[in-house]
Protein backbone atom coordinates (compact mmCIF):
# COMPACT_ATOMS: atom_id res chain seq x y z
CA UNK A 1 0.00 0.00 0.00
CA UNK A 2 1.68 3.05 -0.78
CA UNK A 3 2.17 5.92 0.91
CA UNK A 4 0.76 8.82 -1.21
CA UNK A 5 1.51 12.55 -1.80
CA UNK A 6 -0.14 15.17 -4.04
CA UNK A 7 2.24 15.42 -6.45
CA UNK A 8 1.80 11.92 -7.18
CA UNK A 9 -1.40 11.70 -8.88
CA UNK A 10 -1.67 15.00 -11.63
CA UNK A 11 -4.10 12.69 -13.46
CA UNK A 12 -6.71 12.63 -10.73
CA UNK A 13 -6.73 16.15 -10.18
CA UNK A 14 -7.03 17.12 -13.79
CA UNK A 15 -10.66 15.11 -14.10
CA UNK A 16 -12.69 15.22 -10.67
CA UNK A 17 -13.12 17.82 -8.50
CA UNK A 18 -13.78 16.05 -5.77
CA UNK A 19 -10.37 14.40 -6.21
CA UNK A 20 -8.71 18.15 -6.73
CA UNK A 21 -10.33 19.14 -3.48
CA UNK A 22 -8.96 16.11 -2.18
CA UNK A 23 -4.96 16.48 -3.05
CA UNK A 24 -5.36 20.17 -2.12
CA UNK A 25 -6.49 18.99 1.73
CA UNK A 26 -3.89 16.60 1.89
CA UNK A 27 -1.50 19.10 0.58
CA UNK A 28 -2.72 22.08 3.08
CA UNK A 29 -2.36 19.25 6.29
CA UNK A 30 1.15 18.86 5.26
CA UNK A 31 3.07 15.93 7.82
CA UNK A 32 -0.89 16.40 10.48
CA UNK A 33 -2.18 14.04 8.05
CA UNK A 34 -1.26 11.02 6.46
CA UNK A 35 -2.18 10.07 3.00
CA UNK A 36 -2.00 7.17 0.78
CA UNK A 37 -3.04 5.16 -2.38
CA UNK A 38 -5.05 2.38 -1.40
CA UNK A 39 -5.76 1.04 -5.21
CA UNK A 40 -6.39 2.11 -8.78
CA UNK A 41 -9.12 1.90 -10.91
CA UNK A 42 -9.09 2.04 -14.92
CA UNK A 43 -11.43 4.35 -16.37
CA UNK A 44 -11.95 5.53 -19.76
CA UNK A 45 -10.20 8.53 -18.65
CA UNK A 46 -7.13 6.92 -17.66
CA UNK A 47 -6.36 5.40 -14.05
CA UNK A 48 -7.62 7.18 -10.90
CA UNK A 49 -6.63 6.73 -7.13
CA UNK A 50 -8.52 5.25 -4.34
CA UNK A 51 -6.73 7.43 -1.58
CA UNK A 52 -7.16 6.88 2.15
CA UNK A 53 -6.50 9.58 4.58
CA UNK A 54 -6.00 9.26 8.36
CA UNK A 55 -4.84 11.97 11.09
CA UNK A 56 -5.18 11.49 15.00
CA UNK A 57 -3.60 8.74 17.11
CA UNK A 58 -2.43 5.39 15.37
CA UNK A 59 -2.61 3.93 18.57
CA UNK A 60 -4.84 0.51 18.15
CA UNK A 61 -5.89 1.13 21.37
CA UNK A 62 -7.60 4.60 20.99
CA UNK A 63 -11.26 4.77 19.49
CA UNK A 64 -11.87 5.33 15.76
CA UNK A 65 -14.19 6.98 13.89
CA UNK A 66 -14.33 6.36 9.89
CA UNK A 67 -15.85 8.56 7.09
CA UNK A 68 -16.69 7.17 3.82
CA UNK A 69 -18.15 8.98 0.68
CA UNK A 70 -18.61 8.48 -3.28
CA UNK A 71 -19.36 4.76 -3.04
CA UNK A 72 -21.93 5.11 -5.38
CA UNK A 73 -20.52 7.49 -7.77
CA UNK A 74 -23.77 9.17 -8.77
CA UNK A 75 -24.42 10.37 -5.30
CA UNK A 76 -21.45 13.00 -5.46
CA UNK A 77 -23.21 15.10 -2.42
CA UNK A 78 -21.91 12.15 -0.26
CA UNK A 79 -18.14 12.65 -0.90
CA UNK A 80 -18.57 16.46 -0.95
CA UNK A 81 -20.06 16.25 2.38
CA UNK A 82 -17.23 13.98 3.81
CA UNK A 83 -14.64 16.32 2.11
CA UNK A 84 -16.11 19.49 3.27
CA UNK A 85 -16.13 17.84 7.21
CA UNK A 86 -12.13 17.05 6.40
CA UNK A 87 -11.40 20.55 5.42
CA UNK A 88 -12.78 22.06 8.49
CA UNK A 89 -10.56 19.88 10.65
CA UNK A 90 -7.55 21.05 8.80
CA UNK A 91 -8.42 24.51 8.73
CA UNK A 92 -8.46 24.06 12.52
CA UNK A 93 -5.45 22.00 13.12
CA UNK A 94 -3.55 25.64 11.83
CA UNK A 95 -5.43 26.46 15.47
CA UNK A 96 -7.29 24.55 17.27
CA UNK A 97 -5.89 23.25 20.52
CA UNK A 98 -8.50 21.66 21.48
CA UNK A 99 -8.84 19.55 18.66
CA UNK A 100 -4.98 18.63 18.73
CA UNK A 101 -5.95 17.61 22.36
CA UNK A 102 -8.92 15.42 20.97
CA UNK A 103 -6.96 13.60 18.69
CA UNK A 104 -4.38 12.60 21.43
CA UNK A 105 -7.02 9.78 22.55
CA UNK A 106 -8.71 9.53 18.95
CA UNK A 107 -8.09 8.17 15.69
CA UNK A 108 -9.75 9.44 12.26
CA UNK A 109 -9.87 8.16 8.87
CA UNK A 110 -11.33 9.23 5.74
CA UNK A 111 -11.98 8.01 2.35
CA UNK A 112 -14.27 10.44 0.18
CA UNK A 113 -14.27 8.65 -2.99
CA UNK A 114 -14.35 5.18 -3.26
CA UNK A 115 -15.82 4.78 -6.69
CA UNK A 116 -13.92 7.56 -8.31
CA UNK A 117 -14.68 5.97 -11.81
CA UNK A 118 -18.51 5.93 -10.93
CA UNK A 119 -18.55 9.85 -9.82
CA UNK A 120 -15.72 10.19 -13.06
CA UNK A 121 -18.92 8.79 -15.59
CA UNK A 122 -22.02 10.27 -13.28
CA UNK A 123 -22.58 6.42 -12.78
CA UNK A 124 -24.09 4.59 -9.78
CA UNK A 125 -21.89 1.53 -10.44
CA UNK A 126 -18.22 1.70 -11.04
CA UNK A 127 -16.69 1.20 -14.34
CA UNK A 128 -17.55 -2.73 -14.48
CA UNK A 129 -21.05 -1.79 -13.77
CA UNK A 130 -21.16 -3.40 -10.17
CA UNK A 131 -22.98 -1.50 -7.63
CA UNK A 132 -20.27 -1.71 -4.94
CA UNK A 133 -22.73 -1.68 -2.19
CA UNK A 134 -24.25 -5.41 -3.61
CA UNK A 135 -20.56 -6.61 -4.27
CA UNK A 136 -20.19 -8.26 -0.97
CA UNK A 137 -20.68 -12.27 -1.09
CA UNK A 138 -23.37 -12.96 1.74
CA UNK A 139 -27.10 -13.23 0.57
CA UNK A 140 -29.91 -12.06 2.44
CA UNK A 141 -32.35 -14.29 4.24
CA UNK A 142 -35.08 -14.04 2.40
CA UNK A 143 -36.78 -12.15 -0.86
CA UNK A 144 -35.68 -8.96 -1.64
CA UNK A 145 -36.96 -6.34 -3.82
CA UNK A 146 -36.42 -6.88 -7.96
CA UNK A 147 -33.37 -5.30 -8.95
CA UNK A 148 -33.08 -2.97 -6.05
CA UNK A 149 -32.29 -5.69 -3.62
CA UNK A 150 -29.19 -6.73 -6.45
CA UNK A 151 -29.06 -9.46 -8.80
CA UNK A 152 -26.76 -11.12 -11.15
CA UNK A 153 -28.52 -10.59 -13.90
CA UNK A 154 -26.59 -8.14 -16.20
CA UNK A 155 -24.26 -5.21 -15.84
CA UNK A 156 -26.66 -3.08 -17.92
CA UNK A 157 -28.64 -3.51 -15.45
CA UNK A 158 -28.21 -1.34 -12.03
CA UNK A 159 -28.02 -2.88 -8.86
CA UNK A 160 -25.28 -5.92 -10.54
CA UNK A 161 -23.23 -7.75 -7.66
CA UNK A 162 -21.22 -8.66 -9.90
CA UNK A 163 -20.21 -12.36 -11.45
CA UNK A 164 -20.79 -15.06 -8.65
CA UNK A 165 -17.70 -16.05 -6.84
CA UNK A 166 -15.98 -13.33 -7.89
CA UNK A 167 -13.10 -11.47 -5.96
CA UNK A 168 -14.22 -8.41 -4.60
CA UNK A 169 -14.42 -5.52 -6.86
CA UNK A 170 -10.90 -3.39 -6.87
CA UNK A 171 -12.94 -0.56 -4.49
CA UNK A 172 -14.86 -2.45 -2.22
CA UNK A 173 -11.85 -4.58 -1.67
CA UNK A 174 -10.31 -1.00 -1.10
CA UNK A 175 -12.49 0.16 1.16
CA UNK A 176 -12.82 -3.41 3.29
CA UNK A 177 -9.00 -3.33 3.75
CA UNK A 178 -8.92 0.09 4.81
CA UNK A 179 -11.66 -0.62 7.20
CA UNK A 180 -9.60 -3.54 8.12
CA UNK A 181 -6.47 -2.19 9.08
CA UNK A 182 -7.67 0.96 10.44
CA UNK A 183 -10.98 0.14 12.85
CA UNK A 184 -11.57 -3.17 13.38
CA UNK A 185 -9.81 -5.16 16.30
CA UNK A 186 -10.03 -1.25 18.47
CA UNK A 187 -11.59 -1.61 21.57
CA UNK A 188 -14.26 0.61 19.58
CA UNK A 189 -15.07 1.86 16.35
CA UNK A 190 -17.42 3.52 14.12
CA UNK A 191 -17.77 4.16 10.62
CA UNK A 192 -20.22 7.19 8.60
CA UNK A 193 -20.98 6.12 5.13
CA UNK A 194 -22.49 8.83 3.04
CA UNK A 195 -25.25 8.61 0.61
CA UNK A 196 -28.35 9.81 -1.00
CA UNK A 197 -31.35 9.27 -2.68
CA UNK A 198 -34.24 7.98 -0.35
CA UNK A 199 -36.56 9.84 1.52
CA UNK A 200 -37.24 12.91 3.00
CA UNK A 201 -35.90 12.47 6.18
CA UNK A 202 -31.78 12.32 6.69
CA UNK A 203 -31.80 8.52 8.49
CA UNK A 204 -29.23 7.23 9.87
CA UNK A 205 -29.25 3.34 9.42
CA UNK A 206 -27.68 0.90 11.50
CA UNK A 207 -27.28 -3.16 10.38
CA UNK A 208 -28.68 -5.08 8.94
CA UNK A 209 -29.28 -4.72 5.33
CA UNK A 210 -29.76 -8.20 4.71
CA UNK A 211 -31.82 -9.64 7.30
CA UNK A 212 -34.31 -8.22 9.68
CA UNK A 213 -32.99 -9.96 12.53
CA UNK A 214 -31.43 -7.44 15.14
CA UNK A 215 -27.66 -6.75 15.23
CA UNK A 216 -25.30 -8.03 18.40
CA UNK A 217 -24.22 -4.84 19.39
CA UNK A 218 -28.17 -3.09 19.49
CA UNK A 219 -28.05 -2.02 22.67
CA UNK A 220 -25.12 -0.30 22.14
CA UNK A 221 -26.80 1.40 19.21
CA UNK A 222 -29.39 2.18 21.52
CA UNK A 223 -27.27 4.27 23.88
CA UNK A 224 -25.79 6.48 20.71
CA UNK A 225 -29.08 7.34 19.83
CA UNK A 226 -29.84 8.27 23.38
CA UNK A 227 -27.14 10.22 23.38
CA UNK A 228 -27.59 11.88 20.10
CA UNK A 229 -31.39 12.73 21.21
CA UNK A 230 -30.30 14.52 24.65
CA UNK A 231 -27.76 16.61 23.39
CA UNK A 232 -28.01 17.37 19.47
CA UNK A 233 -31.67 17.91 20.02
CA UNK A 234 -33.84 19.15 17.88
CA UNK A 235 -31.98 16.95 14.94
CA UNK A 236 -33.17 16.18 11.65
CA UNK A 237 -32.15 12.62 11.72
CA UNK A 238 -34.44 9.20 12.11
CA UNK A 239 -31.63 6.73 13.45
CA UNK A 240 -32.79 2.92 12.31
CA UNK A 241 -31.73 -0.57 10.71
CA UNK A 242 -31.96 -0.47 7.00
CA UNK A 243 -33.98 -3.45 6.81
CA UNK A 244 -37.24 -1.58 8.17
CA UNK A 245 -37.11 -0.06 4.73
CA UNK A 246 -36.04 -2.87 2.21
CA UNK A 247 -33.67 -5.98 2.26
CA UNK A 248 -30.55 -6.12 0.03
CA UNK A 249 -27.93 -8.78 -1.13
CA UNK A 250 -24.38 -7.89 -0.90
CA UNK A 251 -23.79 -4.89 1.82
CA UNK A 252 -20.19 -4.49 2.40
CA UNK A 253 -21.16 -3.08 5.81
CA UNK A 254 -22.98 -6.09 6.63
CA UNK A 255 -19.96 -8.22 5.52
CA UNK A 256 -17.72 -6.11 7.52
CA UNK A 257 -19.76 -5.96 10.52
CA UNK A 258 -19.74 -10.11 10.45
CA UNK A 259 -16.56 -9.92 10.20
CA UNK A 260 -15.56 -7.59 13.28
CA UNK A 261 -17.93 -10.40 15.25
CA UNK A 262 -15.60 -13.26 14.41
CA UNK A 263 -12.67 -11.53 15.37
CA UNK A 264 -14.67 -10.73 19.08
CA UNK A 265 -12.14 -8.17 19.59
CA UNK A 266 -13.98 -4.68 20.20
CA UNK A 267 -17.43 -3.30 19.50
CA UNK A 268 -17.25 -2.16 15.77
CA UNK A 269 -20.61 0.50 14.88
CA UNK A 270 -20.84 0.83 11.40
CA UNK A 271 -23.35 3.64 10.29
CA UNK A 272 -24.75 5.11 6.94
CA UNK A 273 -26.04 8.23 6.72
CA UNK A 274 -28.81 8.24 4.19
CA UNK A 275 -29.68 12.34 3.06
CA UNK A 276 -33.27 12.75 2.31
CA UNK A 277 -32.82 14.20 -1.34
CA UNK A 278 -36.94 13.61 -2.37
CA UNK A 279 -36.90 16.75 -0.07
CA UNK A 280 -34.53 18.63 -2.47
CA UNK A 281 -36.93 17.42 -5.50
CA UNK A 282 -39.71 18.38 -3.51
CA UNK A 283 -38.32 22.19 -3.20
CA UNK A 284 -36.97 22.20 -6.79
CA UNK A 285 -39.08 19.80 -9.18
CA UNK A 286 -37.40 20.92 -12.27
CA UNK A 287 -34.19 18.86 -10.58
CA UNK A 288 -36.23 15.54 -12.13
CA UNK A 289 -35.01 16.91 -15.52
CA UNK A 290 -31.72 15.86 -14.39
CA UNK A 291 -30.52 11.96 -13.30
CA UNK A 292 -28.44 13.93 -10.56
CA UNK A 293 -31.32 15.45 -9.60
CA UNK A 294 -33.08 12.46 -6.98
CA UNK A 295 -29.36 12.62 -5.21
CA UNK A 296 -27.75 15.61 -5.49
CA UNK A 297 -29.29 19.38 -4.75
CA UNK A 298 -28.36 21.07 -8.48
CA UNK A 299 -29.04 24.77 -6.86
CA UNK A 300 -25.75 25.84 -4.97
CA UNK A 301 -27.18 27.70 -1.85
CA UNK A 302 -28.72 24.29 -1.53
CA UNK A 303 -25.75 22.58 -2.07
CA UNK A 304 -23.88 24.50 0.47
CA UNK A 305 -26.97 24.24 3.53
CA UNK A 306 -26.35 20.44 2.74
CA UNK A 307 -22.71 20.44 3.38
CA UNK A 308 -23.56 22.84 6.62
CA UNK A 309 -26.31 20.90 7.75
CA UNK A 310 -24.46 18.00 8.89
CA UNK A 311 -20.99 19.16 10.36
CA UNK A 312 -22.94 19.20 13.99
CA UNK A 313 -23.56 15.76 13.69
CA UNK A 314 -20.46 14.35 12.44
CA UNK A 315 -18.59 17.10 15.76
CA UNK A 316 -21.26 15.18 17.94
CA UNK A 317 -19.67 11.99 16.02
CA UNK A 318 -16.04 12.22 16.65
CA UNK A 319 -16.55 13.43 20.47
CA UNK A 320 -19.26 10.33 21.00
CA UNK A 321 -16.64 8.60 19.24
CA UNK A 322 -13.13 9.53 21.84
CA UNK A 323 -15.66 9.24 25.04
CA UNK A 324 -17.41 6.31 23.78
CA UNK A 325 -16.89 4.50 27.10
CA UNK A 326 -18.48 7.24 29.21
CA UNK A 327 -21.94 6.29 27.30
CA UNK A 328 -21.67 2.80 25.93
CA UNK A 329 -23.91 0.29 28.76
CA UNK A 330 -21.97 -1.37 31.35
CA UNK A 331 -23.97 -4.85 32.08
CA UNK A 332 -25.94 -3.14 34.53
CA UNK A 333 -27.81 -1.63 31.68
CA UNK A 334 -26.94 -2.94 28.78
CA UNK A 335 -30.32 -5.66 29.30
CA UNK A 336 -32.46 -2.67 29.03
CA UNK A 337 -31.06 -0.73 26.60
CA UNK A 338 -31.24 -3.94 24.15
CA UNK A 339 -34.89 -4.19 25.58
CA UNK A 340 -35.90 -0.63 24.95
CA UNK A 341 -34.38 -1.50 21.54
CA UNK A 342 -36.20 -3.92 20.32
CA UNK A 343 -39.62 -2.07 20.99
CA UNK A 344 -38.32 1.27 19.80
CA UNK A 345 -37.59 -0.17 15.98
CA UNK A 346 -38.06 -4.31 15.93
CA UNK A 347 -41.68 -3.63 17.85
CA UNK A 348 -41.20 -6.56 20.20
CA UNK A 349 -42.87 -6.08 23.49
CA UNK A 350 -40.31 -7.77 26.30
CA UNK A 351 -42.15 -9.62 29.10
Amino acid sequence: MAVFTADASPRAAAVLPEMQQLLRLIDQGGSMLQARELATVATVGGPLPVIGVTLGNPDPSVPALGFIGGVHGLERIGAQVVLAYLGSLVRRLRWDLSLHQQLESLRLVFLPVVNPGGVLAGSRANPQGVDLMRNAPQDADRGVPFLIGGHRLTRHLPYYRGPAAAPLQVESDALCRFVREELLGRPVSMAIDFHSGFGLRDRIWFPYARTRRPMQHLAEIHALCEVLDQCLSPHPYVMEPQSRHYLTHGDLWDHLYDESLSLDRGIFLPMTLEMGSWLWVKKNPRQLLSRHGMFNPLIEHRQQRVLRRHMAWMDFMTRAAQSAFRWLPGPDTRIDHGEQALIRWYRRTVR
